[in-house]
């Protein structure tokens, strides 16, 4: 059943707003012919679902995304060979929804622990506020969140925080002839860069994570060759670590000299606690089923888990294994899949939350 569905979700192009429609459409159909009671929702031309089964105090939210990003035509017909599922989205993450999706279908007649919430988006790729954030806002939450990223079945307890500035640096305008007569903002900016890289946040560490991840994206300066520029703007990607704070951060830049400092996105970290008696039962069925230790990791990206973090709900990305998402050679490896639905339905009727 799971591979078929999956096989299915791969061929449809989500990569575009409409075809991540479609593919949440389908899927509602599909949860429908099962049996189950489905609720759609639009926000901003983004569609989104929500099915409930199960009954008592707590709810477990799995919550999973159909929108990939651009692909090549021919990878949307899966190709199965030497024990993997190839195509776009196969991984990233159409495995983890197809399994979660034919779970809720065997859960149907099956008495619960808890309540069980199934979640399918279409905009994750792109931030998640339009589907998963809007859910969240209106009261979708639960008391334990699934995101089913590829993780090859290790939980990821823990994500880094995201936080993006611009940082103007100055200089003096003069002619391209005669540099020494003014001071070129783009020299001024490679310092402030250097000068980031050194503050005090930027050094931590933590049990996951030898540093936050600090990335220039983006550098804007000068519009002749013949003008000493005197201004360069730059654009930072920061990834800051679980216990770190980003105005704290942000107060270390400001620190610098000369510059002006712009603040923009910014989601906190995720930091579920390992000793959670939920991940604790959790790790005892990974376990089982797959014969190996649970493994507990940190990402360093981010996911739809933040938006349940910012209500204090415990979240993790938890999934199949696969390998190259968002590459030409996407794929999942197919027993993964089969060992994420019976984790997921053991889970489920393994008992409360809390």
């Amino acid at each position: 059943m799971v591979i078929d569905l999956l096989k299915n979700l791969i061929s449809i192009d989500s990569s575009t707003i409409i075809g991540g429609n479609i593919a949440v459409d389908f899927c509602g159909k599909w949860l429908a012919e099962q049996g189950l009671e489905v609720s759609f929702f639009e926000n901003n031309g983004y569609r989104m679902l929500v099915s409930e089964i199960g009954e008592g105090d707590s709810t477990l939210v799995l919550n999973g995304h159909v929108d990939v990003v651009a692909g090549s035509p021919r990878q949307f017909t899966p190709m199965e060979e030497g024990g993997r599922l190839y195509g776009r989205g196969s991984a990233d993450m159409k495995a983890g929804v197809a399994a979660m999706m034919a779970t809720f279908a065997k859960l149907t007649s099956r008495k619960l622990g808890c309540k069980l919430q199934l979640q399918i988006v279409s905009d994750e790729e792109i931030g998640g506020m339009n589907c998963t954030g809007f859910l969240v806002e209106n009261g979708y939450r639960g008391d334990f969140v699934i995101c089913a990223e590829p993780t090859g079945l290790g939980i990821a307890n823990q994500a880094k925080g995201i936080l993006r500035v611009d940082i103007t640096a100055y200089g003096k305008a003069a002619h391209g002839s005669r540099p020494w007569e003014g001071v070129n903002a783009i020299e001024v900016a490679y310092d402030v860069y250097r000068q980031v890289l050194d503050l005090p946040f930027a050094k931590e560490s933590s049990e996951y994570y030898q540093s936050p991840s600090i990335n220039l994206a983006k550098i804007e300066a000068g519009n002749a060759y013949n003008v000493v520029p005197d201004e360069c703007r730059m654009g930072f990607d920061i990834r800051y670590l679980p216990g770190q704070n980003h105005e704290e951060i942000l107060r270390q830049i400001g620190s610098i000299n000369g510059i002006e400092v712009v603040p923009g996105l910014h989601a906190e970290p995720i930091h579920t606690a390992r000793s959670h008696p939920f991940l604790l039962g959790l790790a005892d069925i990974v376990s089982r089923q797959t014969g190996e230790e649970a493994v507990f990791f940190g990402q360093h990206g981010s996911a739809d888990t933040v938006f349940f973090a910012k209500y204090g709900i415990p979240a993790i990305e938890f999934g199949p294994d696969g390998d190259n998402w968002h590459g030409e050679d996407e794929y999942v490896d197919i027993n993964s899949v089969l060992q994420f639905e019976k984790i997921l339905i053991e889970l489920a009727c393994s008992g409360k939350i809390t």
